[in-house]
């Protein structure tokens, strides 16, 4: 094997897709194939989790501060929710984790950190759990009052 996995990865994955496509199976670096097949499963889940929590949090502040509602705000709750549902029509099987009660509760912990520490609040200020369905935190049209 020419690059090895620890010293330059995309070097690596370069030669590996080379040796896939010429048919050297037995060339293969297996192992390290296998963890960067999973790795792409989790980098997908962690798109979709880091995109709902500004997407959490935005909607806090949206409820927490009336008077700092913006077109801002607006835009970055659309281009969220449309980021998400394009992920998910992508990746139909990241749907299950919107009704994962850790999941979203992982998320929820951090929309109240990023929520709170852009509001220059508490934590403690902000709902413990998650006041709203997943079905209402991707429609469009939801605003929390």
């Amino acid at each position: 094997m020419g690059t090895s996995y620890e010293k330059d990865v995309v070097a690596w994955a370069n030669e590996q897709a080379a040796l896939l496509r010429a048919g050297k199976f037995s060339a293969l670096d297996i192992e390290h194939i296998a963890e960067e097949i999973e790795d792409v499963g989790k980098s997908e889940q962690r798109e979709l989790a880091s995109r709902m929590a500004v997407l959490l949090a935005h909607l806090l502040k949206w409820q927490c501060q009336p008077e700092r509602r913006g077109a801002s705000w607006q835009t970055t709750l659309r281009i969220q929710r449309a980021a998400i549902v394009r992920r998910l029509n992508k990746t139909p099987s990241l749907q299950p984790m919107l009704g994962d009660a850790e999941w979203i509760s992982d998320m929820w912990g951090d929309a109240r950190q990023q929520a709170a520490a852009e509001m220059q609040i508490g934590v403690a200020l902000l709902p413990e759990s998650c006041p709203w369905s997943m079905t209402q935190v991707l429609d469009e049209g939801f605003l929390p009052d």
